[in-house]
């Protein structure tokens, strides 16, 4: 008996009902788990010799979404990490479907007791204020492309504000007066007020007017004036750390991308004192363990921990070396 083509329809209703209409998801979530059911179709089309519009559901079981995964760690190289997203949104469409097909509840059950791969979680990389001071001395100012670039880093170190967040920004979303602060929507449609130390309130005040435009403008606009790009603002952060390593030999051995100068920020707040709770405020984090791993990374508040206990009274032992007849006997 011929499967029924019952994947299609569901995997359309599940984009636009659910993930658009219902949970009115990002167009980033929208667009990273889209892929996944590209490269899942077209991964099926090979195998069994389907086109996507005539798969079944009970074709993509579990053990061939497990030979899928296998194939992107094996055959595309992709990560645990990529590996995992990609089963989460596969896991997002089979509890859709749960609800829609119950009539595959059994091998939905095994597809959703497929287990996600265990990854390492390396230390956060982090600069120093001397390297964050070779960084923003390194920019040239004399030009209009160099003050917009001065203006993103020194924001992105002092706000800790996420990639996306910092392109979006308005120039209504500045407020200079009294509780000078930025206003952005992060993760989760959250919005949240970043309040702004003095040096940065003027330096954004005199962008500001430089800028011009109204209130509805980007506040780092491209050179074409429209909203600048994620990939843009990767490049400039990478030219200016490369340019600053001839004045800070230590920027040579870090890779320096925009989130590390989102780490930079919360290691900066860490460090002067500041409550691991009210930095998680600050940056936005949904949970207390996102910011736990700050105080993973943070040696300089591991050594004043070490500071305060006694160390072990302990002698080091002296080296002697056997007899030369044992010496003999045991490289027999």
């Amino acid at each position: 008996m011929k499967p029924e083509s019952n994947f299609a329809p569901l995997c359309q209703s599940f984009f636009a009902k659910r993930l658009i209409a219902q949970r009115r998801a990002s167009p980033h979530t929208v667009a990273a788990y889209a892929q996944t059911f590209r490269l899942l179709v077209r991964y099926a089309q090979q195998r069994l010799g389907t086109p996507p519009s005539k798969l079944s559901l009970a074709q993509l079981d579990a053990p061939f979404l497990a030979g899928f995964l296998d194939q992107l760690e094996g055959q595309r190289t992709n990560t645990a990490r990529s590996r995992n997203a990609r089963l989460a949104a596969m896991r997002s469409f089979y509890h859709y479907a749960s609800l829609e097909a119950p009539e595959h509840s059994a091998l939905i059950q095994r597809v959703l007791a497929i287990p996600y791969k265990r990854v390492s979680r390396p230390l956060v990389g982090y600069l120093t204020r001397e390297e964050i001071n070779a960084i923003l001395a390194g920019v040239d100012q004399s030009t209009r492309l160099g003050r917009r670039n001065h203006m993103i880093l020194l924001l992105a170190v002092q706000t800790g504000l996420r990639l996306s967040e910092i392109t979006t920004l308005r120039r209504r979303d500045v407020a200079l007066g009294t509780g000078a602060h930025v206003r952005c929507e992060g993760k989760g449609r959250k919005e949240r007020c970043t309040p702004l130390t003095k040096p940065v309130v003027a330096a954004v005040q005199a962008w500001m007017q430089e800028l011009g435009g109204d209130d509805d403008q980007p506040l780092f606009p491209s050179s074409s004036g429209r909203r600048l790009s994620a990939d843009a603002v990767q490049h400039l952060v990478r030219k200016h750390a490369t340019a600053a390593c001839a004045s800070c030999a230590s920027l040579k051995t870090k890779r320096v991308t925009p989130h590390v100068l989102r780490h930079t920020a919360a290691m900066e707040l860490l460090q002067a004192g500041v409550d691991r709770a009210m930095i998680a405020i600050w940056l936005g984090h949904e949970s207390l363990d996102t910011t736990q791993i700050y105080l993973d990374a943070n040696l300089a508040l591991k050594q004043a921990i070490l500071a305060k206990t006694q160390p072990v009274a302990s002698q080091p032992g002296k080296y002697k070396p056997d007899d030369q007849l044992l010496n003999f006997l045991k490289k027999l």
